[in-house]
């Protein structure tokens, strides 16, 4: 038995590319702007929507504070200037500490980092109302399964292109797009706490995570699963229980049933006539 991840990567970018495209058009939206982290996931991201709207529809905006990466700032410059994106940047640190100094109660890392989060995703979406833009999100389908992003933060976007892509997969379409290799190669970060990365806080390799989440896509039996991933049961049991506990992070305000149709049960995207 195994667990077949394996994607045609021509077929799944034009995929992408007519989504991003297909859902512009009908928005109604002049364009899109993308938050730039100098990681994969945005990178590709970044590239997809430019070749699917041209340069002058997509605008990346780059919005580093005191614990992003000095790598990642390096990073987002080798991209911009191999595929000529229209990119600007801002540092926030000092929004982070007004905000941080206005809290109610002062944050620690956990609650800062998604303060961190969330204020890029204000500013994302302040750009996307003054210019009729979307804002289109980076997060790949491994992150979102297991909750491993911030609510109303990075995960508060219009459209998220690589939402069914795992992240092991990211990587090899970064590969197909001729992505830089410095970006490829180095540990995925979050950069929202020094030091961190995201394998770390998730105890497993991606290419062990998505083989799990992968095994239990397909309801294969958690024996089977830890065999495969090379993991034990307990990795799997615990991947289980983040895509389960995460769920509400996924949906949108869970609502009470008291109407004939109720929004997000009974009313439906998109809406028909009637």
């Amino acid at each position: 038995m195994e667990i077949n991840l394996k994607i045609d990567l021509k077929e799944t970018s034009t995929v992408i590319k007519d989504f991003i495209k297909t859902y512009t058009d009908n928005s109604g939206c002049k364009g899109i702007v993308i938050g730039l982290s100098g990681g994969v996931d945005s990178a590709v991201t970044a590239v997809l929507c430019q070749q699917a709207l041209g340069s002058k529809n997509v605008k990346c905006l780059f919005l580093p504070d005191d614990t992003t990466p000095e790598k990642d700032t390096n990073h987002q410059k080798l991209l911009i200037k191999k595929f000529k994106l229209n990119c600007e940047t801002k540092n926030i640190a000092g929004i982070i500490k007004k905000m941080t100094e206005g809290c109610i109660k002062k944050p620690d890392n956990l609650a800062l980092a998604n303060l961190k989060a969330r204020t890029r995703m204000v500013l994302l979406f302040e750009y996307a109302n003054m210019n009729k833009y979307l804002v289109c999100g980076t997060s790949n389908k491994s992150e979102l399964l297991v909750g491993y992003f911030t609510k109303y933060g990075d995960g508060g976007v219009d459209l998220m292109p690589l939402g069914d892509v795992y992240k092991t997969q990211v990587y090899e379409l970064a590969k197909f797009l001729k992505i830089p290799k410095e970006i490829i190669s180095k540990p995925p970060t979050a950069g929202l706490i020094r030091g961190q990365t995201d394998e770390k806080d998730l105890k497993l390799s991606y290419e062990k995570l998505d083989l799990i989440l992968g095994g239990l896509e397909r309801k294969i039996d958690h024996d089977d699963i830890a065999g495969i991933a090379g993991v034990k049961k307990s990795d799997v049991e615990r991947v289980k229980k983040m895509r389960v506990k995460s769920e509400h992070k996924r949906r949108a305000p869970l609502i009470p049933k008291i109407g004939v149709r109720t929004p997000g049960y009974d009313w439906r995207s998109p809406v028909e006539l009637g």
